[in-house]
C-alpha cells in the first residue's frame, strides 16, 4: 500500500497536471479580408483545422464558397458528380471540374448556417445523385429524417424523432436508388421512391422488423440482406421494388442461412461476399467469424473466428469477386468448389494499421501470413477487385490487391477521402486539391477538379472593373472569375489587401464568446450604420450555446469491457481525455482492456478491488478493510499496465457512508460523487423489480444536457448489465459528446473539476 507521504506527492502531482486553465475551444475565425474595386469582399474562414475561401457581394452580402475541404466525398450520378462534406457545409462539384455549389437543406455556412463543433454531420445520397437523406436535429438526442430532391431543394419529412446517429447514418439506399431502408427505435422501415407519394402507406405498415441500420445491406447485384437474431434473410433485386410497395417486405424473401451466433445490431457488423457465397461477422469489435452460405453452409472446414485486440476501430473489408468470376468464367451466384478469392480486413489499432488476409478457396478459408502494411486503414477496392487504395494523414498508396504489394505512393500530403470512378481512374481529396488520378499510365497523370485550400489569396492586380480571384497553393497560382473552374495562372499578380472601396469599408470585430472568434463587419459609407456579414446566419436551435465551462465524463467498468473500444475511439477522434474507474475483478479478467485505457492516456481511478455494495449490512466494513481493498486494486492495475492508479475513487454503485469515505481519505484517496445520474444502470430486470421506466439512451442524453452545469461529473457505465438492456448509453457516446461540445462545454478528466 502506498504510504501517506507518497499519497500527498501523488495528489500534488495530479493538481499540477490537471488543474490547468480550461482553454476556450476556438470557433470560426475570419482572416485575410480584402475588398475589390467592384465591391466584393474576399476572405478565409478557419474552423476546427479546416478552412475555406469565400467571396461576397457587399451590395447584398450573398456568399459564394470557392474552395472545399474534402473531409468526406461521395461519387454519384454514374461518376459524374462529387458530393463533398466538411464542417462548413456540403457542396456538389462536377467531376469535369468546377466551383462548389451548396447542397440544398444541408447546413452550410454559405447558406446562412452557423458551423457547429463536434462530428461532421453525414448524409445518405442515392447513387443516381437525385436524392439525399439528411438528419435535422430537433433536440440533443433526436432529429427528423428528411428526403431532399437535390435539383429543386424540395424536402419532405420521412420520419420524426429518430435517434441521432452514432457511428453510422440511420439509412441506406438500394443500388438502383428506388428504395431506402431506415432505422428508428430499434425497428427497420423501408421507403420506396414513388412518382405519387400520396399512395405511400403509413410507416407502421412499412416495418421490416427489429434491428438497427447495421442489420441490413445491399450486395453489388442489388440483393437485399437482413440479419435478425441468428437468421439471415435474402430478398432478390427484381422482386424488391415492385412487391414491397404492396406487401410484407420479408414475405418475398428467403432464409439464406441460420448462423451459430446471435447478431446484435447495436454492437455487430457483417459483410456478404460479392458472389453471395459467404458472410463475415464482426462480433462486438472483438472477433471475426466467417461462415459459408448456400449449399456449402454446413461445411465445417472454415475459420471459426479471429480475435481482435482492444482499441481496434475503423474496420474496412476488401472482398472482390472470385478470380474465376473476374475472368468471366463463372457468372453464377453460388460458390463453385474451385473458385478462389482473397478477403482482407484492415483496421486501426491505437494509431497503427493492422491487416488480416485470408484465402477463400471453395469451402475452405485459410489465414495468410502478412508482412506488408499500407499507410492507413481507410481503403477502397477497385471495381474489378485488382487494385486497392489506402489513404490518410501520411498520403495515398496504390496496391496490387491480388499479390498484396505496394505499386506506387501517389501522395505524401494528407489525403482525407477517395473514391474510384472506374478501374483506371480515381478521385482523391487532398489537403490541397480535389483531383482525378489516372492509374493506367506509369506516370499517373492528374487533373485538378477543384481547390481544397488557399494558402495565399487576393484579387488580381492592375485590372479595371471585375478582377479575377487568385490563390496560391505551394508554388502554383490559380485563378477564377467566380463562375468558371480554377485554372493555372502563372505569373499572376495580386494587389495588396485593402479594406475599402469607394462605397464600402470592412473590418473585423473580435468576440469574447459564442460561435465566432471574430465577425466581419461591413460599413456602407453612403448610409448610416454598420452591418454584420453574419446578420442572417442562424445556429441550430437544438444546441443552446452557453459560456465555455468544464464538465467531467467518467466511465465505470464493473464486469466486462463491452463498449470500451467504441468509447476509446470516440474520445480519440475528438482528442478528449476522460476518467475511467476500474475495480480489481475487472482488471484481472480484462488486463488488455486496462492496458488499452492507460496507453490511450486517460485518467485511471479506483473502484475498489471488487464490485460490492459497501453500504450493505452483510459486509463488515472497517477502515482496514477499505485500505486493503484500495491497495489491492492498485497492485492489480500495476500488474496489468505497469502504471499507477490516481488517488481518486468512488465506491461501487456510488453507495457509501461516512466511515467508508473517512477510511479512504485516511489512505490519501479523494471520494468522487456523481453530479448527474443518467440511469443507465437500470436493467430490464431492475425496471420490473423497482417499478421504474427504462429510459432509452437518446432520452438520457436530453436529460443530461438539460441538467448539465459547470464542474458536473457525469458517469457512464460500460459493459453489459446482468439484467439486460435494449440499448446502452455508451452506444450513443458520439451523440452525447456532440451535445456537450455544441452546447459550449469542454470535456475534461474528473481531477480537473474537483476542489
Amino acid at each position: 500500500m502506498i504510504n501517506q507521504t507518497n499519497r500527498g506527492f501523488k495528489t500534488l502531482l495530479l493538481l499540477v497536471l490537471f488543474l490547468v486553465p480550461v482553454l476556450q475551444l476556438a470557433g470560426v475565425n475570419f482572416n485575410g479580408l480584402t475588398v475589390s474595386n467592384d465591391d466584393r469582399l474576399l476572405f478565409r474562414a478557419d474552423f476546427e483545422g479546416q478552412h475555406a475561401l469565400f467571396v461576397t457581394r457587399l451590395s447584398d452580402l450573398s456568399l459564394q464558397q470557392l474552395t472545399m475541404h474534402p473531409e468526406k466525398l461521395y461519387l454519384v450520378d454514374n461518376g459524374r458528380t462529387i458530393l463533398i462534406l466538411n464542417r462548413l457545409g456540403a457542396s456538389r462539384i462536377p467531376v469535369s471540374g468546377g466551383l462548389p455549389t451548396p447542397l440544398p437543406v444541408y447546413p452550410s455556412f454559405a447558406g446562412g448556417d452557423t458551423p457547429l463543433k463536434g462530428r461532421l454531420q453525414d448524409l445518405a445520397a442515392s447513387t443516381d445523385g437525385r436524392w439525399a437523406l439528411v438528419m435535422e436535429p430537433v433536440s440533443a438526442g433526436f432529429g427528423n429524417l428528411l428526403l431532399v430532391e437535390l435539383s429543386s431543394g424540395s424536402k419532405r419529412i420521412v420520419s420524426e424523432r429518430i435517434e441521432l446517429p452514432g457511428n453510422n447514418f440511420p439509412a441506406k439506399w438500394s443500388p438502383d436508388s428506388r428504395l431506402f431502408v431506415y432505422s428508428k427505435g430499434d425497428r427497420l422501415f423501408y421507403f420506396p421512391i414513388l412518382s405519387d407519394p400520396s399512395v405511400l402507406v403509413d410507416e407502421r405498415f412499412r416495418m421490416i422488423g427489429p434491428g438497427g441500420i447495421d442489420s441490413v445491406l445491399w450486395c453489388q447485384q442489388g440483393d437485399f440482406y437482413y440479419l435478425a437474431g441468428n437468421t439471415l434473410y435474402r430478398v432478390t433485386n427484381p422482386e424488391l421494388f415492385t412487391r414491397t410497395i404492396y406487401g410484407d417486405f420479408l414475405s418475398i424473401g428467403s432464409v439464406a442461412a441460420v448462423l451459430p451466433l446471435t447478431f446484435d445490431s447495436g454492437f455487430d457488423n457483417y459483410w456478404i461476399a460479392p458472389d453471395s457465397g459467404s458472410i463475415l461477422v464482426n462480433k462486438n469489435g472483438r472477433g471475426l467469424f466467417f461462415f459459408l452460405l448456400g449449399e456449402n453452409q454446413n461445411n465445417t472446414a472454415v475459420l471459426p473466428h479471429v480475435i481482435i485486440p482492444h482499441g481496434a476501430d475503423n474496420f474496412n473489408v476488401l472482398w472482390p469477386l472470385a478470380e474465376s468470376e473476374q475472368r468471366g468464367a463463372n457468372t453464377a451466384r453460388s460458390r463453385r468448389s474451385d473458385s478462389k478469392s482473397h478477403l482482407t480486413v484492415v483496421y486501426s489499432l491505437l494509431g497503427e494499421t493492422m491487416v488480416l488476409r485470408f484465402e477463400v478457396n471453395g469451402g475452405n478459408i485459410t489465414a495468410l501470413p502478412n508482412r506488408s502494411y499500407p499507410l492507413a486503414a481507410n481503403a477502397a477496392l477497385s471495381p474489378d477487385g485488382t487494385r486497392a487504395i489506402f489513404w490518410g494523414e501520411n498520403g495515398l498508396e496504390l496496391w496490387d490487391y491480388t499479390n498484396w504489394r505496394l505499386i506506387q505512393r501517389l501522395n505524401n500530403i494528407p489525403v482525407y477521402s477517395c473514391a474510384w470512378i472506374n478501374n483506371r481512374q480515381l478521385i482523391a481529396g487532398t489537403s490541397r486539391f480535389i483531383e482525378e488520378i489516372n492509374i493506367s499510365s506509369s506516370s499517373y497523370p492528374r487533373r485538378r477538379i477543384c481547390l481544397s485550400a488557399a494558402e495565399e489569396f487576393g484579387f488580381e492586380d492592375n485590372v479595371r472593373g471585375s478582377s479575377r480571384i487568385a490563390v496560391r497553393i505551394g508554388n502554383e497560382w490559380f485563378s477564377s472569375d467566380g463562375r468558371n473552374p480554377w485554372s493555372v495562372a502563372p505569373g499572376i499578380q495580386i494587389k495588396p489587401p485593402i479594406l475599402y472601396s469607394d462605397r464600402y469599408r470592412a473590418f473585423l470585430e473580435p468576440q469574447v464568446s459564442g460561435h465566432y472568434v471574430n465577425i466581419p463587419m461591413i460599413r456602407n459609407m453612403s448610409t448610416t450604420g454598420t452591418v454584420s456579414l453574419l446578420s442572417r446566419h442562424t445556429a441550430n436551435r437544438s444546441y443552446t450555446l452557453g459560456r465555455q465551462m468544464p464538465i467531467a465524463l467518467c466511465f465505470d467498468l464493473y464486469d466486462d469491457d463491452t463498449g470500451l473500444s467504441q468509447v476509446l475511439s470516440a474520445l480519440s477522434r475528438l482528442d478528449i481525455r476522460a476518467t475511467f474507474f476500474l475495480n480489481g475483478g475487472f482488471i484481472r479478467r480484462n488486463p488488455g482492456a486496462a492496458a488499452a485505457i492507460a496507453k490511450a492516456g486517460h485518467e485511471t481511478a479506483s473502484m475498489f478491488y471488487t464490485p460490492i455494495d459497501l453500504s450493505d449490512s452483510r459486509y463488515r466494513v472497517t477502515p482496514d478493510f477499505i485500505a486493503r481493498g484500495l491497495a489491492r486494486n492498485e497492485d492489480e492495475f500495476h500488474k496489468a499496465t505497469g502504471k499507477e492508479l490516481s488517488v481518486l475513487w468512488h465506491p461501487p454503485f456510488y453507495r457509501s457512508s461516512n466511515l467508508v469515505n473517512s477510511a479512504a481519505a485516511a489512505t490519501g484517496y479523494t471520494t468522487i460523487n456523481r453530479s448527474i445520474d443518467p440511469g443507465d444502470w437500470i436493467s430490464r430486470e431492475d425496471a420490473l423489480r423497482l417499478n421504474l421506466r427504462q429510459v432509452m439512451p437518446s432520452e438520457m442524453i436530453e436529460q443530461i444536457i438539460e441538467k448539465r452545469a459547470s464542474g458536473a461529473i457525469v458517469p457512464i457505465r460500460l459493459g453489459l448489465l446482468p439484467g439486460g438492456r435494449d440499448e446502452y448509453l455508451f452506444q450513443r457516446i458520439e451523440v452525447l459528446l456532440d451535445a456537450f461540445i455544441r452546447s459550449g462545454y469542454v470535456i475534461v478528466p474528473v481531477s480537473t473539476v474537483i476542489r
